[in-house]
């Protein structure tokens, strides 16, 4: 049973959501998609984290207006703002950034050889000429009812992604 351990976490999956301040959209997706893997596919090994590509919020938990409207629709959100780190690069499988400008800023510090897993995380979406998600933090309540509408839809996007690489890893 322990060989066998050893290998079910060998073959988890990193996922990496990134916003830039890391209270508001990431933490987002990293909350809704932590729901869904439990609720729709909690036959994944995952590791789900969040980051942003600025440090101005580290250590801080998640927009209370975030959390006010995830909690609306039964996510919770948890964790502390942090930096992205020069080793995310190497550890997380997929790193999704939530706009363009996030993904050019990880896309200037990626080293070359792990650039493959840098996407935007929209890419997951059924809604495909929808880009980004942006970012409801100057905005009203609205926005952040619109970043779960796209977080969601997203994230079963991305499970059907994740649930592929699994069967390849598995595969061999």
């Amino acid at each position: 049973k322990w060989n066998q351990y050893i290998a079910m976490t060998s073959d988890r999956i990193k996922v990496l959501f990134v916003c830039m301040g890391n209270i508001c959209r990431s933490p987002t997706a990293e909350g809704v998609c932590r729901a869904l893997v439990q609720q729709e596919a909690s036959e994944l090994e995952l590791e789900i984290d969040s980051a942003g590509t600025h440090a101005y919020h580290t250590g801080e938990p998640p927009d209370a207006r975030a959390q006010l409207a995830a909690q609306r629709r039964g996510y919770e959100l948890t964790g502390a703002a942090r930096f992205v780190e020069d080793e995310d690069f190497e550890s997380f499988d997929y790193i999704l950034a939530m706009d363009e400008r996030n993904y050019r800023d990880l896309m200037a510090r990626c080293p070359v050889p792990n650039q493959s897993r840098l996407r935007l995380f929209m890419q997951y979406s059924s809604k495909p000429m929808m880009l980004s998600v942006p970012d409801p933090y100057y905005g009203g309540p609205n926005g952040f009812e619109q970043v779960l509408d796209l977080i969601e839809d997203a994230s079963r996007g991305l499970l059907k992604e994740l649930r592929r690489a699994a069967r390849r890893r598995a595969a061999g």
